[in-house]
């Protein structure tokens, strides 16, 4: 039996000592060949695929016919020697050994398998005595090993000679015994140092040429990821690897900034990371340190920058890259195109976005459907409907994405009809039941005015969510319906919604729209609950919930919390202290806001103006306009406006043509202003030549327009042109507008032509609480106080409510009737209508009580005030003079609180007069100037001359007239003559009435009171030429006239 060295016993199964075996071999061999010397042996080779050892199988018989042995050995492949039993390569051979006749193994092929464990054996010796010699195969084979030639890879060697290409296998049967254990030592090792040659070298290479390589240490997407990627070659480099040499760090920390470059790909990275988080002001300095880094962008950078400064608003920005991409031939790339088309549409440039478009070669869906949106974005929605159309003309299906951008587009222009008509759409190609697509639909509906749709899309939908919900609310909230979108909330909240910031704003807008604070307030409780009052868009809705409710307090508490305000923060609260008549406080806040260096917008400013309008603050509107001047808001259409109408209602005229002037271009609103201004300075005919030149300039008046211009026609009594006026509204179409149909009352009543104001209220198709009291204060005026009172009857009977103005036209008209039941009547309205703490409705009770004789009442009023203004006392003080309580007068003037003016001594003079207290007359007289410092008026002269007169010391008065400051009028004759009449004084009457006649000619009471005098002192002839030339100029008293009240 054949027995081999380093292959299990075949019949005790163990494994001989080498030296052994070879003996025992050669005697076997030696003993086979003697038997049968005769016989030739043959080596029969066969090439097959072997297992996964890569050794040979050989196949000993033993005597033909006997039991055969079979032992298979694993054989080392290629040794580098030239044996007939070994093959040198990888697919070897399969190796048998048999004889012609009786297949038993030659003694040849057993001795070159003995020299073959020695060679290994020696290598191996050769292999420790210097591991670096050798290549390591064994890390490629294993990465291989998985792939579909793994049978071929098992056969490449572990290790090869560098030099003499020798091979070893490190699982090889045939390895010597000792091999296993000193590899797990040395191999470990010399892979190590390999490495870090390997490393060092790469290293090196690296710092010979730092610009070849890319720098991914910001921007690593992993830890994996390498740090260092060279350009060409791909080559990786990490830092905190554990085989770096500890001298790369201090290298890399001498190289000059700006050595390294990061990769497009490392750029896009962060690029794409600011621009998610929508940090766009800090993705657009990136993309200009890419530029200076001279890193050229790719296309996903120029995607990613557009959508930056889309997000940003910035167009100049925008602009630039829009050049870059036409440099770099990025904008033929259909992605690009789009993305310019977008970012042209969300900064508002329709026009550039419309020329991207039609620069393109090819559209898709995406293009159209971008374009619509910069339509919509830019309102017009009309022509987003017309590309709509044509992108179906031309055979482009649209998508979930170009339906919502049309649905929005209708609900911006309320087209109900076309929005119908692409639900049908919707239906037909499958979306009806999309997320995105319904919510629109719903939204499209509820902004259209169609409230009933709307709830029939929001009942259909199997999920209703947060947005739909905000979209119905919304929806009631725009019909005008702010009570019942409250409601909808509650049941929102019924439902288990959880709602979300924009359901937050459309409800707080709804609580706004109909001045509902407590539900407001609890909202706002609701808020804070869920964590949304840190969203800057719901503490800019609580501050305009709380300004439009009244609420200003709570207002500055949400504005003070705020971590940070936006422009809009600093808008709501500077016009809500406007809105409250808190001028000085807006302003303060607008100086506060430019000392935290926020900018303020177009909308600031008008607040601020306005502000300053309402305060007749015209230094402070000189200080902003100033401001105004540096901004690029200077030449604002609406700013502009604000600066006409503040000068105008600070009575500064001059300057407000000045920025009149200055503008490029002209409105309704700026013609409007600048009339307006006029109007409030007293210049009407300047108002009705501006309102001439803008019909010549083919401006188009509006309803503040002609508001302005009748009340232009009113305040200088020009009926014909206020006619004219009358025919131009009647032509433009604003008859039935409320405000135009009021100023048109005004204006004919203000002309003396009452019956015109009648005729325009019977053609208001609505009258509201001032149509009738401009009605009735006209009749007031024209002296038909009865007309007046049966207004107010009949305005009660239209159930429209009295305000404050109804209450002082009624009881002046009580006044001039001395009504005093009707007066009582209306006091009591006034009470319960809250009117009588008003103290313009309180001063003319005053006036009502004292005219109708009842000073008790009209002092119980003026008792009553809460708070008195200077009226207050001249009319108290007035009644007391009429009723001859002089001395009543006096003690009330005496009083420590009286406010006083030119009138109050009229009045008290007045009184002092009738009640003949003359040394006090003179006395208050004298102090006029010389205590009170107020200017002798002629009017004070005139109550001093009719105290002197009625005291009879009438050459004191003629002395007062002559010393008068001022020349004397018509009340300062009459006076002195009515003294001489009364006194007899007939030389002093005559050069008085001489005077009164020289100033009115006309005047009846001259001509009688003089006739009176000629007739006492009986001279006849001289009566009788007073007479004739009082006939001459026909100086004569209407028909006196009285009324009684029968039966009510």
């Amino acid at each position: 039996m054949m027995v081999m060295m380093g292959v299990p016993c075949l019949e005790s199964g163990k494994f001989w000592n080498s030296e052994i075996a070879k003996a025992a071999a050669t005697c076997e061999l030696e003993e086979s060949r003697r038997k049968t010397p005769d016989s030739r042996w043959m080596l029969s080779t066969k090439r097959t695929q072997l297992n996964s050892r890569a050794g040979l199988k050989v196949k000993c018989e033993v005597n033909k016919g006997q039991r055969e042995q079979v032992a298979e050995h694993s054989l080392p492949h290629s040794t580098g020697r030239s044996l007939d039993v070994i093959p040198n390569k990888i697919n070897s051979q399969e190796v048998g050994f048999s004889h012609k006749s009786s297949q038993e193994v030659p003694l040849e092929a057993g001795l070159s398998l003995f020299g073959e464990l020695d060679h290994i054996e020696q290598l191996w010796l050769q292999f420790f005595v210097n591991p670096l010699d050798w290549w390591d195969n064994r890390p490629n084979k294993a990465n291989q090993l998985n792939g579909a030639a793994s049978q071929e890879i098992r056969h490449f060697p572990d290790f090869k000679h560098k030099i003499t290409r020798e091979v070893l296998w490190e699982d090889s049967r045939l390895n010597p015994p000792w091999v296993k254990a000193k590899l797990a030592n040395v191999t470990g090792c010399r892979q190590q140092a390999g490495k870090e040659i390997m490393l060092e070298k790469l290293w090196r290479k690296f710092f010979s040429n730092p610009s070849q390589w890319w720098d991914h240490r910001f921007d690593k997407a992993n830890v994996r990821y390498p740090d260092f990627k060279h350009k060409e070659s791909q080559e990786s480099l990490w830092i905190d690897g554990r085989l770096t040499p500890k001298w790369v760090e201090a290298e890399l920390a001498a190289l000059s900034p700006g050595t390294l470059q990061r990769s497009v790909f490392s750029w896009n990275i962060k690029l794409s990371k600011f621009v998610k988080n929508r940090q766009y002001t800090q993705a657009l300095g990136l993309y200009q340190r890419m530029q200076t880094e001279g890193v050229l962008p790719d296309k996903l950078t120029f995607v990613r920058v557009l959508n930056a400064c889309a997000g940003a608003a910035d167009l100049l920005e925008g602009r630039h890259v829009h050049a870059r991409a036409n440099q770099s031939n990025y904008q033929e790339h259909m992605i690009v195109g789009n993305c310019l088309i977008d970012m042209y549409g969300k900064c508002g440039s329709i026009e550039d976005a419309c020329r991207v478009f039609d620069s393109m070669q090819t559209h898709d869906t995406v293009s159209w459907s971008v374009l619509i949106r910069a339509y919509m974005r830019c309102g017009h929605g009309e022509k987003g409907l017309i590309l709509f159309q044509q992108m179906q003309r031309e055979n482009f299906e649209p998508d979930i994405v170009t339906f919502v951008s049309i649905l929005n587009a209708c609900a911006n222009i309320e087209a109900l009809e076309e929005g119908r008509n692409i639900h049908c759409q919707v239906i037909q190609k499958g979306y009806e039941a999309d997320f995105f697509v319904v919510n629109c639909l719903l939204d499209m509906y509820a902004k259209s005015g169609s409230i009933e749709d709307a709830c029939k899309v929001f009942n259909s939908m199997s999920v209703q969510n947060e947005v739909a919900w905000s979209s119905m609310i919304g929806g009631y909230l725009k019909c005008g319906q702010g009570q019942k979108a409250l409601e909808l909330f509650g049941v929102m909240q019924q439902e288990g919604v959880e709602p979300d910031s924009v359901t937050f704003i459309v409800v707080l807008n709804a609580c706004a729209s109909v001045a509902a604070l407590e539900e407001g307030r609890r909202v706002h409780a609701e808020v804070v609950q869920r964590g949304w009052e840190s969203e800057i868009v719901v503490d800019n809705c609580l501050i305009d919930m709380y300004v439009k409710c009244g609420s200003i307090e709570d207002a500055c508490k949400v504005f003070n919390a705020m971590s940070r305000h936006t422009v809009i923060s600093w808008n709501a609260m500077i016009g809500g202290y406007a809105k409250c008549g808190r001028g000085t406080s807006a302003l303060d806040l607008f100086r506060r806001m430019q000392l935290e260096q926020a900018r303020p917008d177009n909308v600031t400013f008008v607040a601020a103006l306005n502000s300053c309008a309402s305060m007749l603050s015209l230094e402070e509107g000189r200080h902003i306009h100033n401001s105004i001047m540096q901004t690029e808001y200077r030449t604002n259409l609406v700013v502009q406006n604000s600066l006409i109408d503040m000068y105008s209602k600070c009575g500064n005229m001059i300057e407000a043509c000045r920025v009149f002037n200055s503008m490029a271009v002209h409105d309704a609103v700026c013609w409007s202003a600048l009339i307006g201004g006029y109007v409030k300075s007293g210049e009407g005919m300047n108002a009705l030549e501006a309102f001439r030149q803008m019909e010549l300039e083919c401006i188009e008046p509006d309803m503040v327009t002609f508001v302005g211009v009748l009340n232009a026609c009113a305040c200088i009594a020009a009926l014909e042109e206020g006619k004219r006026v009358h025919a131009k509204v009647i032509q433009s179409g604003y008859e039935s507008n409320i405000m135009v149909g009021n100023a048109l009352i005004d204006m004919y009543v203000k002309c003396d032509s009452i019956d015109e104001a009648f005729t325009v209220l019977s053609r208001m198709p609505q009258h509201d609480t001032v149509s009738w009291n401009a009605l009735i204060a006209g009749c007031v005026k024209c002296g038909q106080a009865e007309k007046a009172l049966e207004l107010f009857q009949q305005m009660q009977q239209n159930q429209v409510e009295a305000d404050s103005v109804t209450f002082v036209g009624v009881l002046t008209a009580c006044s001039s009737l001395a009504a005093l039941d009707e007066g009582r009547c209306v006091h009591e309205q006034a009470i319960a209508c809250g009117c009588d703490s008003d103290i313009f409705v309180a001063n003319c009770l005053i006036d009502m009580y004292a005219k109708c004789g009842s000073i008790e009442e009209a002092s119980n009023v003026f008792n009553g005030m809460q708070g008195r203004d200077v009226i207050s006392w001249n009319t108290m003080i007035m009644a007391y003079a009429m009723h001859g309580l002089g001395e009543a007068a006096l003690q009330l003037f005496a009083h420590g609180d009286v406010m006083m003016d030119k009138g109050t001594f009229v009045c008290l003079l007045t009184a002092l007069s009738h009640a003949g207290l003359v040394d006090e007359g003179e006395y208050y007289f004298e102090s006029i100037c010389a205590i009170y410092c107020i200017s002798i008026a002629v009017e004070h002269c005139s109550c001093m001359i009719d105290l002197l007169g009625r005291a009879g010391r009438l050459d004191e008065a003629e002395n007062l007239i002559n010393k008068m400051p001022c020349q004397p009028t018509l009340s300062v004759w009459t006076a002195l003559l009515s003294a001489c009449r009364v006194h007899d004084n007939l030389e002093i009457g005559e050069r008085a009435a001489k005077q009164l006649l020289n100033l009115h000619p006309d005047n009846t009471s001259g001509y009688v009171m003089l006739s009176n005098m000629y007739a006492a002192a009986g001279k006849w002839d001289s009566k009788g030429e007073v007479e004739h030339l009082r006939t001459n100029r026909q100086a004569f008293k209407s028909q006196a006239r009285t009324w009684i009240d029968a039966n009510n």
